[in-house]
């Protein structure tokens, strides 16, 4: 018995691993962006609660896993010349290369299946997303590979896609749903994400993978990064200054926050980018972001 124990114990955590626990927040805080915006309450009912922790599994801990996986098992011969990879399962051969491919149907399967006990149409974007990570990863079609639509893939579905996936939660009708937030969202993601390419940039031109850092080069994808935090950091001062969305209230803070994180990023991102400087920039975000849920929902 003990061990069986001893056996399985290493299995669970390198499947977690796989599937990244540090970036399940970046799904679940735009997941839950949409459930304040559609409910008006940082609190969501009570009577939700079940389908929403179901939605937030599925939008953490599964998609994460389904999407991952599938990357790590195509993306090997990268990740063997990356030093920020060096500690991933596939590599040192914790898990092989088809169980890391299994495991990723299974995540994937189970992520549609849980999300029909949300709701349909969050069913259907979450099948959407499943297919989505599978096309950036899984040749012929391999988006990664193809410059513009990896950043497309990414900044959608972070930013915009966490936001509806929320909203669906609570209202299947899209119609509603304030789709200015997703275009901001999608640029601060593309801002964010841009830099990720670049501190895999080595890697990704060594093994041909012709990612927009690869193919614009260093400079012109930080460019192009820093134009998109610009953009979605100045339409946030234009919903707030006209009150739609983003509270009028909330104007005197967004006309300080904005330079500050204008002027953060050209201090902490780069041409030559770690993932240091990313996180410090996202942590920072977090600021107008915390006081807009408080102002939306009338606590300030």
């Amino acid at each position: 018995m003990s061990t069986d124990v001893q056996v399985r114990g290493p299995r669970v955590r390198d499947v977690i691993a796989v599937g990244r626990p540090a970036f399940w927040v970046v799904s679940i805080v735009p997941y839950y962006t949409g459930i304040l915006l559609a409910t008006h309450r940082l609190i969501p009912p009570f009577e939700e609660w079940p389908r929403l922790i179901v939605g937030a599994v599925v939008m953490g801990p599964l998609v994460w896993l389904a999407v991952l996986a599938v990357n790590d098992a195509y993306d090997l011969p990268s990740d063997r010349l990356n030093p920020r990879k060096a500690k991933s399962p596939l590599l040192d051969g914790r898990i092989t290369l088809r169980a890391a491919k299994r495991l990723a149907f299974a995540a994937a399967v189970a992520a549609v299946g849980l999300s029909l006990h949300v709701g349909i149409v969050f069913a259907l974007g979450v099948l959407l997303a499943v297919l989505l990570g599978y096309a950036y990863s899984v040749p012929p079609v391999r988006l990664k590979t193809r410059a513009g639509f990896d950043v497309a893939v990414n900044a959608l579905a972070l930013g915009a896609f966490g936001p509806l996936a929320g909203w669906a939660a609570i209202n299947p009708d899209l119609s509603d749903f304030p789709w200015l937030m997703g275009l901001q969202g999608t640029l601060a993601a593309v801002g964010l994400y841009l830099p990720t390419t670049l501190a895999d940039l080595d890697a990704d031109r060594a093994a041909g993978y012709q990612t927009i850092a690869v193919r614009f080069g260093a400079r012109t994808t930080y460019l192009i990064g820093y134009g998109a935090w610009i953009a979605a950091a100045a339409l946030s001062v234009i919903l707030a200054a006209t009150g739609t969305i983003i509270p009028r209230s909330m104007l005197p803070l967004e006309v300080v926050m904005v330079p500050v994180l204008i002027a953060a990023y050209r201090k902490l991102i780069g041409p030559h980018q770690s993932f240091k400087g990313i996180i410090t920039l996202a942590t920072l975000f977090l600021l107008p972001c915390a006081t807009f849920a408080l102002t939306y929902t009338g606590v300030l």
